[in-house]
């Protein structure tokens, strides 16, 4: 493996970021809900700690999908075919995305809900 320097690396990681917003539909699902909670946010009076909840649950979302995108891409190399590990191992690293976005969901609704309700009433 070649060594590259440091800005090189910060060009291949904008590619992979590039070419998950383009081909991958989850990864364009989460920047589209990404946007909408900023946009929701910016509106809420957020506290300093609740933006620092949000850009962590949608920073930790976007990297375990890129994560997924990559796992799913390696084993689609190594095993072409159908394989029960290959497909546990997909399996697994999608339910990682699902778990934590699953948490983020929660803990945007425990940060907006009580702010939306104080505006209702």
């Amino acid at each position: 493996m070649k060594n590259i320097n440091f800005a090189s690396s910060f060009k291949y990681a904008f590619e992979g970021f590039l070419f998950a917003g383009k081909k991958e539909r989850n990864f364009q699902f989460h920047l589209i809900a990404a946007v909408v909670v900023i946009l929701a946010g910016m509106f809420s009076d957020l506290s300093l700690i609740e933006w620092i909840l949000i850009i962590l649950c949608i920073s930790g979302t976007l990297s375990l999908e890129l994560i997924n995108t990559a796992i799913e891409s390696v084993v689609d190399l190594a095993s072409p075919e159908i394989h029960e590990l290959a497909k546990r191992a997909k399996d697994m690293s999608a339910a990682a995305v699902l778990v934590f976005a699953g948490a983020s969901a929660i803990i945007g609704i425990l940060i907006f809900l009580p702010k939306w309700m104080e505006i209702i009433n």
